[in-house]
């Protein structure tokens, strides 16, 4: 983020990428596998004009550091979204300080002393988003003792089940 300092609609492109796991292939294109993306959806997506994005891609591939990282970027499937239509628990966890280590060690180990199988867990990276949340999905329903057990961890401002 700080190589687009300078331009906050340049730093807009930058986080839906990373957010959206797309990657800039060769021809400065944005893609999600072998799937081009196109720019106009891009920059409608985030409110830029469709050169903004353009700009941005080219200055990914000119950069010897952002080039291997934004080439390489890929897309793992959510299981958020899908949670109450196949019966999951989502259980999101805001932290205090979302850079604090142990954060999901916290959560995940008292999920484990009760036995509680995890099917996906997703951590929001504090560099990407202002307020970084903790999601873990479940196959089950949380007891009450659990979830109490949670929210009395040191690093947790609040909790909220789906």
């Amino acid at each position: 983020m700080q190589k687009f300092e300078d331009s906050p609609s340049q730093q807009a492109v930058v986080r839906l990428l990373l957010e959206r796991g797309f990657s800039v292939n060769d021809d400065g294109r944005v893609v999600s596998g072998g799937i081009e993306i196109p720019n106009t959806g891009i920059a409608r997506e985030i409110g830029v004009d469709r050169r903004v994005v353009d700009a941005t891609t080219d200055a990914i591939l000119a950069d010897p550091d952002l080039e291997p990282i934004f080439r390489n970027i890929s897309a793992i499937p959510s299981l958020m979204d899908l949670a109450p239509v196949l019966d999951m628990t989502v259980l999101t966890v805001r932290p205090d300080d979302a850079e604090a280590s142990g954060i999901v060690a916290g959560v995940t180990g008292v999920l484990a002393d009760h036995d509680i199988s995890i099917r996906q867990t997703i951590s929001e990276d504090p560099e990407f988003t202002d307020e970084p949340l903790l999601y873990v999905i479940t196959e089950q329903d949380l007891p009450g003792a659990v979830i109490n057990q949670i929210r009395d961890l040191s690093f947790v401002r609040r909790i909220e089940l789906e």
